[in-house]
């Protein structure tokens, strides 16, 4: 199988180099899905972003393009040349039968395009549950809104991180998303629990980190500690967490972590806390889970941290401090909660099995001989 994974921020979790460069949680996913692929012998590239690194060199076996420079051209014209022109020629380069890119933007409209020009293969993966939900999108531009709805109603193969996200994507857009799971990485140590509270996150209003701030404030004995980068058009607020958590003797806040050093933080912690308004299925779960970690938060996708007890599942900011201070408080409670968390990743989120969705998806995608309707929607396929 060709296949080529279409991320702009994706090199960053690739090549631990460029680890200075900001990612996402789709970034991860990405990396992740395309080297257990490369292991298991298929032909994998990327398309990623020009960040100086040689075109076409190889990270884990993997094939990188580089498409464009995220500050080359200018404004309005850019979105021709050099992102639009850079991509697709990234995107030729590349060769695959397979092109597979996630999150709502106009990209998937340049990959429908593409794929139908040359008799390729797009599958789509939503990152959030705003992705499948055309009234909650968050892109910018009515002209990117509409670009993306072109091409996601092209896909070969519509992926979404869980049912809420599959019944939205046929209320808002008519189309079938097929669930498939993340993957994450098993960790090779376990380091001392020296952290009481651990929130990871890009800065962004919609995160709300102005909540474990706040959590902070309620809690002045607890040892808490937040990283997370600015996100472009909101750089203020960065700088305003930055001071207020400066002013806090109990936070630690790192700024921008890398993917790796990152992980290194969930293995520290004892609660990871979740304070945002919006999410599709955080990568920051699966990262704690594995290690034990349990998870207190507003979001809980599928009741999944209700059902299986991998943390608390709260409703308000009181509930959210009175989960963190019982499982700060009652270790036999913490304990409990941690096991359950590491088996439910062992049961649940083994690599084979998580693989095994996505490897079924892309042959069916590939070989298929008048469409298979639980892959694809009637209204997806190419007109």
């Amino acid at each position: 199988m060709k296949i080529c994974f279409v991320g702009i921020d994706n090199l960053p979790v690739l090549a631990p180099e460029y680890r200075q460069h900001g990612i996402g949680g789709e970034s991860v996913q990405q990396t992740l899905l395309a080297k257990a692929l490369a292991r298991r012998g298929h032909e994998v590239s990327m398309v990623v972003a020009d960040c100086g690194q040689p075109d076409g060199k190889r990270w884990d076996g993997i094939r990188v393009f580089k498409a464009y420079r995220r500050d080359a051209g200018l404004k309005v014209l850019r979105f021709i040349h050099p992102r639009w022109t850079g991509m697709w020629s990234a995107l030729a380069r590349a060769d695959a039968d397979l092109y597979y890119t996630s999150c709502a933007d106009a990209l998937p409209a340049l990959l429908a395009l593409f794929c139908r020009r040359f008799g390729k293969r797009f599958v789509f993966r939503s990152a959030s549950d705003t992705d499948c939900d055309k009234s909650r999108l968050l892109v910018q531009y009515a002209r990117d809104r509409w670009l993306y709805a072109y091409g996601l109603r092209r896909a070969d193969a519509i992926l979404v991180q869980s049912a809420l996200q599959a019944q939205t994507l046929t209320r808002s857009y008519g189309l079938r998303g097929r669930v498939a799971r993340m993957l994450v990485e098993t960790p090779s140590s376990t380091p001392e629990r020296d952290i009481d509270v651990v929130w990871v996150a890009n800065i962004r209003g919609l995160k709300r980190p102005d909540r474990i701030l706040q959590l902070a404030d309620a809690l002045p004995e607890a040892k808490i500690h937040m990283a997370g980068g600015p996100s472009p058009g909101e750089e203020a607020l960065f700088g305003e967490v930055s001071r207020a958590a400066a002013g806090r003797t109990n936070v630690h806040f790192h700024g921008r972590l890398s993917y790796w050093d990152a992980n290194a933080l969930y293995g520290r912690a004892r609660v990871l806390v979740n304070t945002s308004d919006i999410e599709g299925f955080p990568n920051s779960y699966l990262q704690a889970w594995i290690r034990g970690v349990p998870v207190v938060t507003f979001m809980d996708p599928d009741s999944t941290i209700e059902r299986e007890g991998l943390g608390v599942a709260t409703m308000s900011s009181a509930q959210m401090l009175d989960a963190v201070r019982r499982l700060a408080d009652d270790p036999i409670a913490w304990q409990a909660a941690s096991e359950r968390c590491r088996a439910f990743m062992a049961r649940e989120y083994g690599e084979e099995r998580v693989l095994a969705t996505y490897l079924d998806t892309f042959e069916k995608v590939l070989h298929r001989h008048g469409g298979d309707d639980t892959i694809v929607s009637r209204t997806a396929r190419h007109a």
